[in-house]
C-alpha cells in the first residue's frame, strides 16, 4: 500500500481553492463539463453539483443537464474556474435543443468519415 506523497498534497490544496466555485472540466474523451466543485480527493476524483455537458458543433451549442456528477480523476485533462461576470460564449453561437445538437454531431461525424474515406481512395494518385 502506498501513501500520498508531497506532490499529491499540492494537487489537493490547489483543488481546495476551487471548492464551491463554477468550473469547466475538460475530459480525456473531449467532453466539456461545467458545474460547482463540491468535493474531491487525493486522486483528483471530483464531484460537480448542477453539472452540465457543453456540446459544441460549429456555431451551435447545447448544455445537457447532468445533475450531481462524479468525475474519475484519471479522466481529467484540465480544470479551470469560470468567470461568472463574463459572457461564456461568443455572440455568434446559437443555443439549440439536445435533439438538434445530436443530429449536428451525427452529421459532423458522417462528414469526417466521408472525408477520411475519400482521402484513402485518393492515395493512389500520389500527388507529391
Amino acid at each position: 500500500m502506498s501513501w500520498a506523497g508531497p506532490e499529491d498534497i499540492h494537487l489537493s490544496t490547489s483543488l481546495a481553492n476551487y471548492l464551491d466555485k463554477k468550473l469547466l472540466v475538460l475530459l480525456r474523451d473531449g467532453r466539456k463539463l461545467m458545474g460547482l466543485l463540491r468535493s474531491f480527493d487525493q486522486f483528483a476524483n471530483a464531484v460537480l453539483e448542477g453539472a452540465c455537458e457543453r456540446v459544441i458543433v460549429g456555431d451551435l451549442y447545447c448544455d445537457i443537464q447532468l445533475g450531481l456528477y462524479v468525475i474519475r480523476g484519471e479522466n481529467v485533462v484540465l480544470i479551470g474556474e469560470l468567470d461568472l461576470e463574463r459572457e461564456e460564449l461568443p455572440p455568434h453561437m446559437t443555443r439549440v435543443s439536445e435533439a438538434e445538437i445530436r443530429r449536428a454531431q451525427k452529421a459532423e461525424r458522417e462528414a469526417t468519415d466521408l472525408k477520411g474515406t475519400m482521402r484513402k481512395r485518393m492515395e493512389f494518385l500520389d500527388l507529391d
